[in-house]
């Protein structure tokens, strides 16, 4: 008997991916997967209803917490694409590795998405799934079927689908970010209306501060009050999105090379991330913070590829790692006009003293602001020195 595992939601795509599976590739039976990584409850409602009307064999996998865990790493370098915070790229690679685990343990031969060939997660989930021996289906993809087709379908196989308005835009959800597409935001001149948010309010007047601790680049606390990931990050999205923080609206380069429109609201994302880069402001020096960044540019593209855990990646987190040994310490963030800025941070790896910055101390051991003069002297001088060797050769040449 063959056995498919499949990337399962309850909505059209999937549940259009059942039957074609069985009917069209020749499965015996379809296993329905669903990964909790912090999406709406009424998602698994949905996917739930559908697999006992399908008969489908269905699993439920909290992986929250290895979700949480890699949304932290993520922190930790700092890790954003074109101007927004990684969500659902971080989240495909955790998904597909939960469904890879349940089709092993239930002798599955293959493993099969939803997906169409034009979008992010066909590359994402299958960087995971290649790399057993596994076969991987997309049906979706392979037979270049349209929504349309699919309504047809499921309208002729009466498949347990809703078969009217499916919603105006495209949505994903997870513990980090709500993602939104589709409909009127596919022009660029579109302005979209405050109903595409549910995370987040339109920014007001008011303001409110709160601190983040931090030990070793890892969220610890919020206000002194210590915290798992997942609830630190769900208590952040619910006190930051009041105040409008958190929204993002980018033409985004896919993998593909197409550009799509797309809208974001990850509030928590948003105050770590500003919090972790004061931080670490305070505690590395210069070079350190240079460097990193070209660090971290590379570690987000990989995670937006879905590839976390290429051995690039690892070497990457190698510096990463050591850089964090000194990010521990506290931040205070200021929401306001829909930005989280940080207003103050201490931390005991500070490469910061008052006595050495202030212009109102005297000097401080060993160095004096005299000394700064031949500095001063020195600073320049090639550029000087060249700007008058061009002068004097070109007066030479008119003469």
């Amino acid at each position: 008997m063959t056995r498919v595992a499949l990337a399962f939601s309850g909505g059209l795509d999937t549940t259009v991916c059942v039957p074609l599976l069985e009917e069209e590739y020749g499965y015996d039976e379809v296993v329905g997967v669903t990964v909790d990584v912090g999406q709406p409850d009424e998602e698994f409602v949905e996917a739930e209803e559908t697999a006992d009307a399908l008969g489908l064999e269905h699993y439920v996998v909290d992986a929250t917490e290895a979700f949480a865990e890699l949304c932290f790493d993520a922190v930790r370098a700092n890790a954003t694409y074109q101007g927004y915070p990684l969500g659902t790229a971080l989240a495909r690679p955790v998904i597909a590795q939960a469904i890879l685990d349940v089709a092993l343990d239930n002798d599955c031969e293959a493993l099969a998405h939803g997906a169409t060939g034009k979008g992010n997660d066909q590359l994402r989930f299958e960087a995971v799934w290649r790399a057993s021996e596994l076969n991987v289906v997309a049906p979706i993809r392979e037979k270049g079927l349209t929504r349309q087709w699919e309504r047809d379908y499921a309208a002729e196989r009466e498949l347990p689908v809703e078969m009217g308005n499916e919603g105006i835009w495209s949505i994903d959800t997870n513990l980090w970010s709500r993602s939104v597409e589709g409909g009127e935001l596919e022009e660029p001149g579109h302005v979209p209306s405050e109903e595409i948010y549910e995370w987040t309010e339109a920014p007001g007047t008011e303001t409110e501060e709160v601190e983040i601790t931090f030990t070793e680049g890892r969220p610890v606390a919020v206000d002194g009050d210590a915290m798992d990931p997942v609830p630190l990050v769900e208590h952040l999205n619910q006190r930051a999105g009041p105040y409008g923080i958190g929204r993002t609206d980018v033409m985004e380069d896919r993998l593909l090379g197409l550009k799509v429109r797309e809208n974001y609201e990850h509030p928590a994302a948003t105050v770590l991330l500003n919090a972790h880069k004061g931080l670490e402001s305070l505690v590395l020096t210069k070079e350190e913070r240079g460097f990193k960044r070209r660090v971290d540019d590379r570690w987000a593209e990989k995670a937006y590829e879905g590839l976390v855990d290429a051995p690039l990646v690892d070497a990457l987190e190698g510096f990463v790692n050591e850089t964090q040994t000194k990010v521990t310490g506290t931040v205070t963030v200021r929401f306001e006009g829909g930005q989280a800025r940080v207003v103050g941070q201490e931390s005991p790896y500070a490469v910061y003293e008052a006595a050495f910055a202030s212009f109102s101390t005297e000097d401080v051991g060993d160095i004096t602001q005299a000394d700064a003069t031949g500095v001063a002297k020195y600073h320049g001088f090639q550029e000087r020195f060249a700007n008058r060797v061009r002068e004097r050769g070109d007066a030479e040449t008119e003469d």
